[in-house]
């Protein structure tokens, strides 16, 4: 494999190792006690806080800031995580600025928000260090929970489930739990395994078993679980990626931007990475930002966003936008993928100009190559093996507000459920809500 990547470009050590990891390092690193301190100084602690309003699960932001003032991180925590049992997790990789932080009045006052993530990271990790999980089980209910998908949702479903009393069973298709947080998310914002050791914290709670390389649809069905379990939460993802359309899409160097972030986050030694020195990715999300800022890191000389819209349509935040451009990524909008030219392998991509009418987004006939020895597909995942029972809405699993589906005792949440944005945040909330209608259903 190795020669056909050197003849087409694509080699790992393009850098330094020392370097690599340099690039690597903490995006926000922490805060330490005196400057949380001064940061929890700014809050004007909001009677009607706005920045609640934001946080899709509805954390008490002004009583955790106010506790880190007096002095009290892990009552802080407490505040948090009673909401956001992956608050820890949420910290690091919510998009804050688009959230609470853009509703904080300081922001609108002076254009600077109190950094509420990273001083929710300062009194998460305080808890998380000390080893000793904060919450412990109700009586048992004698009621059996399962559980399909580890990712945030899963264990967001999961703690609470546990937490009321319940024996929960969580599957995995996977051989590690964590979802996104552990396979689906740029490397500087969870770093030193933070996604792994934030899931042996959660589960500390006790009552949780978790079932690895088990799927829905090939390993288990709906109808077993139906039969084995009181209730079952689906939490099963998008593992689908939606296809580019384009010519010459099956060569070697195009492949899926999470498969790239995955292999990537699971890597011992980043340094042995292959990566192209040109390299495109097709999408406009916060993906396509991971893909691409990483590519960069490994030492990719030439790294491009390709998105068929303008800028203010993209999905990932302008904060991913400027950090993407801060480290020398070129964001491109109003294209399109039109072929992928190479001989076996990519060498070059053919882009045709867009124009959006009516919302619809049409090619104008003008293109432009670029070289491109990597290909990155960024346009969205798709829902995979859902059981045929359950009614969908939009391409996802169709949930009411509380997260049940079409089909008696099952729920669903997460990014297979239709609703909310996909981020973990939602995902977290989603999952939290659904147990707490579970448990009302079970004890009713």
């Amino acid at each position: 494999m190795a020669s056909s990547h050197q003849a087409s470009g694509i080699q790992a050590g393009r850098l330094a190792a020392a370097d690599i990891a340099d690039n690597f390092g903490d995006l926000h690193p922490a805060y330490d006690a005196h400057e949380a301190a001064v940061a929890a100084d700014r809050c004007y602690f909001c009677y009607d806080a706005p920045c609640m309003t934001a946080c899709p699960t509805s954390i008490d932001i002004p009583q955790f800031i106010r506790e880190i003032q007096a002095g009290h991180p892990a009552s802080a925590a407490k505040t948090i995580l009673d909401q956001n049992i992956l608050g820890g997790m949420c910290a690091r990789v919510c998009p804050t600025e688009t959230l609470c932080e853009e509703a904080c009045v300081r922001e609108a006052a002076e254009g600077k928000p109190v950094e509420i993530g990273r001083l929710q990271r300062y009194a998460t990790d305080v808890v998380m260090e000390r080893d000793v999980h904060p919450y412990s089980r109700a009586a048992s209910t004698g009621k059996k929970v399962a559980v399909v998908g580890a990712g945030p949702a899963g264990l967001s479903a999961a703690h609470r489930l546990a937490m009321l009393g319940h024996d929960v069973v969580v599957y995995d298709a996977k051989s590690k739990a964590g979802g996104l947080n552990e396979f689906g998310i740029a490397a500087y914002k969870s770093t030193e395994d933070f996604a792994a050791r934030e899931v042996d914290w959660l589960l500390k709670i006790g009552g949780i078993t978790v079932d690895y390389g088990k799927k829905l649809g090939a390993d288990l069905s709906l109808e077993g679980l139906k039969s084995d379990f009181d209730a079952v939460f689906l939490s099963i993802g998008l593992a689908g990626v939606n296809s580019l359309r384009a010519a010459g899409e099956d060569m070697e160097g195009v492949r899926d931007a999470v498969d790239f972030i995955e292999e990537l986050r699971q890597a011992e030694d980043l340094s042995a990475l292959p990566v192209g020195r040109n390299v495109v990715v097709i999408g406009g999300g916060m993906t396509a930002v991971d893909a691409a800022v990483q590519s960069k890191l490994l030492g990719a000389e030439n790294v491009t966003i390709a998105y068929r819209r303008d800028r203010d349509a993209m999905g990932a935040s302008r904060f991913e936008q400027d950090l993407a451009a801060s480290k020398g990524v070129t964001l491109m909008f109003n294209v399109m993928p039109k072929a992928i030219h190479g001989n076996g392998a990519a060498a070059e991509i053919e882009l045709e100009y867009t124009q959006v009418e009516d919302g619809r987004v049409r090619g104008t006939g003008e293109t432009v190559r670029l070289a491109a020895e990597q290909v990155y597909k960024a346009i969205g995942q798709s829902l995979q093996g859902q059981p045929d029972a359950v009614e969908l809405e939009g391409g996802k699993i169709m949930v009411d507000a509380t997260g049940r589906t079409s089909v008696a005792n099952v729920w669903a949440g997460g990014d297979c459920a239709s609703g909310g944005e996909d981020l973990t945040v939602t995902a977290v909330a989603e999952g939290r809500d659904a147990a707490m209608d579970i448990h009302t259903s079970l004890m009713g």
